[in-house]
């Protein structure tokens, strides 16, 4: 996660904000709530194997921009429609490793296997459908905010490394990857902080993907801040 890039969005914000609520002369009975949005997120896998554990922190990053069309007069119920772009990565004990023909998917027990990283990344082109509610009017800049609804998302690069003693195991695009993912979205919040949660509707792997005769039913559960920038 680019920590840089984040706070330079976060300073951005704050100064846009600023300049826009100082000016009172400023009003537009016909506002929208056209916002650039970056997120932070846990990222914690669900519905997991019962030898799957995650291991350390598995992060997110997430950066679009939404269309707001409102719905009502006072334009504080609207529909909003958005792109962007996210990167998540999963720290965890499933070792991913290829063979002719495939993949294999192997836990990795911690007290026979020594190793210092296994993780995989998904890079994901993301289309945000919410809900919208808001204290809002046109010249309030600082207000509360109630919005869910869902987030389509392809996947369209993948990656995983596995670091141990003697080895190190690197992989891209794996096919096995679910390339389309969906899931329930819900953010709140007052001004330009906001709590942010995703529920993954499907699973991150295909039915291909297995332990031994089992399929991999993990999806994700996302957790986190957001951050709406006019």
């Amino acid at each position: 996660m680019n920590l840089k890039l984040l706070f330079a969005f976060l300073l951005l914000s704050q100064f846009v904000l600023g300049q826009t609520t100082n000016d009172s002369t400023l009003v537009d009975s016909r506002y929208r709530e056209d916002q650039f949005y970056v997120s932070a997120t846990y990222n914690l896998l669900a519905n997991k194997h019962e030898d799957v554990s995650q291991r350390g922190f598995s992060s997110g990053f997430h950066l679009g921009f939404i269309r707001d069309m409102p719905i009502n007069k006072k334009r504080n119920v609207a529909v909003g429609l958005g792109i962007g772009l996210s990167a998540n990565s999963y720290n965890q004990n499933l070792l991913i490793d290829e063979i002719p023909g495939g993949y294999t998917y192997t836990v990795l027990d911690e007290d026979e296997t020594s190793f210092s990283k296994n993780k995989f990344t998904t890079y994901v082109l993301e289309v945000p459908l919410e809900f919208r509610w808001r204290t809002s009017d046109a010249s309030t800049y600082k207000f509360w905010r109630i919005y869910s609804g869902l987030k389509f998302g392809y996947v369209f690069a993948n990656s995983t490394k596995f670091k141990g003693n003697s080895e190190t195991i690197k992989l891209t695009n794996v096919s096995d990857f679910n390339t389309i993912q969906y899931g329930l979205t819900f953010s709140a919040g007052y001004d330009t902080w906001n709590i942010h949660f995703y529920y993954a509707l499907n699973p991150i792997f295909e039915s291909s993907a297995k332990i031994e005769d089992s399929t991999i039913d993990m999806s994700v559960a996302r957790i986190g801040i957001m951050f709406y920038i006019l």
